[in-house]
């Protein structure tokens, strides 16, 4: 069985920082694609940033280049993101998802908010 399980979120001041993890069971980040997605209220869910399971390249939503960083940990089967100089436009509930030949997975969601 699948679980991907995100945490990390959270209340935050603009211009803050905040790092969301996930943690996989069942699905490994060393042969699946990982990615963060968003959904703010009233929006349609986004893909913020991905890192592909072969050479670990990542690439990021234009509205977070230079902001977030994503990355894993394959010994710990765990993907990352860091997020730098929030604003109250990355408010939304941040889903991770792992990609493999077969299906993705989605985990239960984190909450970040920044706001002061």
């Amino acid at each position: 069985q699948v679980q991907l399980v995100e945490s990390g979120g959270g209340l935050v001041q603009p211009g803050g920082s905040l790092r969301l993890s996930c943690a996989a069971s069942g699905v490994s980040f060393s042969t699946s694609a990982g990615s963060w997605y968003r959904q703010a209220p009233g929006k349609e869910r986004e893909l913020v940033a991905t890192i592909t399971y072969r050479a670990g390249s990542a690439n990021y939503a234009d509205s977070v280049k230079g902001r977030f960083t994503i990355s894993r940990d394959t010994a710990k089967n765990t993907l990352y993101l860091q997020m730098n100089s929030l604003n109250p436009e990355d408010t939304a509930v941040y889903y991770c998802n792992a990609l493999t030949k077969l299906a993705g997975y989605w985990g239960q969601g984190t909450q970040v908010t920044v706001s002061s």
